[in-house]
């Protein structure tokens, strides 16, 4: 069955390119059909952030945040630390440390972010090399 999930999430959305930045601030950005993504890693504070900005429906308020990856490594994290901004069209959550989040993103073939009202699929093809660009980025800052 999971290896019947795995593909059908990936064909859900279409495919675009992931893309690392690293100055001034390190940062990681996605494109799908349903949502914008933006990761950022500040150094001045030093602090990530994740947003996940919905192309339609706004995100509902609710107590909790979660993050399932689905893949070779997966994982599940939550947390209800988030808040939401621009007319509850963006998620936001912000963190000292990222490791969970970031290897979910590079060592796996998808991503849903949810929380108990709603799910975003985020198809991870091509994340990889892109999410460790940004970790480089956010280590080198670190030194």
């Amino acid at each position: 069955m999971r290896a019947l999930l795995i593909p059908a999430l990936l064909l859900a959305s279409p495919a675009t390119a992931w893309e690392a930045a690293t100055s001034p601030i390190c940062s990681l950005t996605h494109e799908t059909a349903e949502a914008h993504i933006h990761l950022t890693y500040d150094p001045s504070k030093p602090l990530y952030t994740l947003a996940i900005t919905q192309k339609s429906a706004p995100w509902q308020p609710t107590p909790w945040f979660a993050m399932r990856f689905i893949g070779p490594n997966e994982i599940t994290i939550s947390t209800p630390e988030h808040a939401l901004s621009n007319n509850n069209q963006t998620l936001n959550v912000a963190d000292s440390g990222f490791g969970n989040v970031l290897a979910g993103l590079q060592f796996n073939a998808a991503a849903l972010a949810f929380t108990e009202a709603q799910t975003v699929t985020i198809p991870l093809e091509g994340a990889a090399p892109e999410v460790q660009k940004f970790r480089t980025c956010a280590a080198a800052q670190l030194s």
